[in-house]
């Protein structure tokens, strides 16, 4: 049901010590919208079992959805706070002349559901688990609210990055909205301007907002507090499953994912370019096996599309069905844990 994939020096910290809580200090949640309904039994296991009562610092790393998943974890009761996220986001319903400005007005209401009544207090005040949230700040005609001019940008930005990924740091800058007392630093060979912005009560729905805010699809958000007035993009298009390194320490990273192959930038899902493999070298992946997806309605996770192709009542049914099967994601890494198989984790290649 789940695969178990590390990177060279991950596998040899298990081997050593054993697959624990106490191995990791950083924990990656990656872009995707509804595939990551696709990681919620697991989600659930992670936060409300295998972390649970957790006194030492993690550090959380999130990009759209992966921001939003982050900014569960680290409220009080985040099984309450990633069971809130999933349903607000299953029974999601547009009208048949969906535009923009209404999908942004529907992850306006998602966010204050999952949030709570204290979740901004909660997770700018947490000692311990420690979320951080990417978002991208545009420059040039990604600046303007015009979806012609915002295309016309989205192509440069393609053409640029099909020739090297390195150019597409003239496009946008990379933000980290960080809870207010980490340290934490990326170190990034691509080179993109980075800026650190520390969270606030001020800022935090802005910026969790922006890390989500899909372009075309959505409204970017303008001037958050804390940064350069402009507009911010969703986090996904510089940072999709991540190409870079953590500067926190010699621990490992978890990183539950939907896909074993992943893709540095928005623009690079369709092209063969890999990741650099030293930046997964102590990461520890989770990800549902084939045999798992095959097993799911239609044979596929959800996705976007699933709103364009299926009605509501069809789109909804099928998405609570997989919510309730990543159940068996929890189970099998929970059997994972008491067995100790460690001939079960295969190697990142």
């Amino acid at each position: 049901m789940l695969d178990i994939i590390a990177g060279k020096s991950a596998l040899k910290s298990i081997e050593q010590q054993g697959f624990n809580q106490n191995l990791f200090s950083a924990f990656l949640g990656a872009s995707g919208g509804p595939k990551w309904f696709s990681l919620f039994g697991l989600d659930k296991y992670v936060f409300g079992s295998f972390f649970k009562d957790r006194t030492e610092e993690l550090y959380l790393i999130g990009s759209s959805a992966g921001a939003f998943r982050s900014a569960c974890f680290a409220q009080n009761d985040p099984v309450a706070a990633i069971s809130r996220m999933a349903k607000s986001y299953s029974e999601t319903i547009y009208s048949s002349k969906v535009d923009a400005t209404e999908v942004s007005a529907k992850a306006i209401e998602l966010l204050d559901y999952m949030l709570g009544k204290n979740g901004i207090e909660e997770i700018i005040s947490n000692p311990v688990i420690k979320a951080h949230f990417l978002v991208n700040k545009a420059n040039g005609l990604m600046q303007s609210d015009s979806k012609g001019l915002q295309l016309a940008s989205l192509l440069k930005s393609y053409l640029l990055n099909r020739l090297d990924r390195k150019l597409l740091k003239s496009q946008f800058d990379r933000y980290v909205f960080h809870h207010p007392k980490s340290q934490l630093q990326i170190n990034d060979p691509y080179d993109f301007n980075t800026q650190h912005v520390p969270l606030t009560r001020g800022n935090l729905k802005q910026a969790l907002l922006a890390s989500g805010s899909i372009p075309l699809v959505m409204e970017g958000i303008n001037d958050i507090p804390g940064t350069p007035k402009g507009k911010y993009w969703d986090g996904g298009i510089v940072d999709y499953h991540f190409d870079f390194e953590i500067n926190h320490n010699d621990k490992l990273v978890l990183y539950p994912h939907f896909n074993p192959h992943p893709k540095a930038g928005w623009f690079d899902k369709n092209l063969n370019r890999k990741v650099m493999s030293q930046h997964y070298d102590n990461i520890v992946m989770l990800v549902p096996s084939a045999e798992f997806i095959a097993s799911l309605p239609y044979g596929k996770i959800p996705d976007r599309k699933d709103f364009e192709t299926m009605d509501a009542k069809t789109r909804i049914k099928y998405w609570k069905t997989v919510l309730a099967e990543t159940e068996k994601l929890a189970e099998s890494f929970d059997q994972f844990l008491s067995s100790q198989n460690l001939g079960k984790i295969k190697l990142f290649s």
